[in-house]
């Protein structure tokens, strides 16, 4: 049987603040109707310049640690080049190099494959657009 490729873009809401939104349950539903328990790869994609996707675990402070990582490599201060929009927004096109737009995950039996506390999170430190889209794709 020749592969399939299936995608959809989710659309959520991120406020005016940095956040990171659990996407692992919104993955795991997308297969249930796109991989038919097949084997394959899922890909995810942002396509925002101040977003990225990152593997962590969620709850027990490594996601707010994150955060605050990334606060302290990135400041929203007067320091980078790019100057458009609002104070400090420079150092979150930055963000991309340091937590990658997209991953891709293996899906075994049609189930996501992660290990023990993964979840698939979108990082988002931009505080000019309260929207994101993530993009999910499938092949099998």
């Amino acid at each position: 049987m020749a592969g399939t490729f299936t995608t959809r873009t989710l659309t959520m809401a991120t406020g005016a603040t940095e956040t990171m939104h659990d996407l692992t349950h919104a993955c795991s539903a997308f297969l249930r109707e796109a991989a038919h328990g097949r084997n394959g790869l899922l890909n995810v994609f942002t396509p925002h310049p101040t977003s990225g996707l990152a593997i962590i675990e969620t709850g027990a402070g490594s996601d707010d640690d994150l955060l605050a990582a990334l606060r302290g490599i990135l400041p929203a201060d007067g320091r980078w080049q790019d100057r458009h929009g609002s104070p400090g927004h420079g150092g979150g096109h930055v963000l991309p190099a340091l937590v990658p737009p997209h991953a891709t995950l293996p899906v075994v039996n049609g189930e996501l494959e992660l290990g023990t506390a993964q979840s698939v999170v979108l990082v988002n430190t931009g505080r000019d657009s309260p929207e994101r889209q993530v993009r999910l794709s499938f092949l099998g």
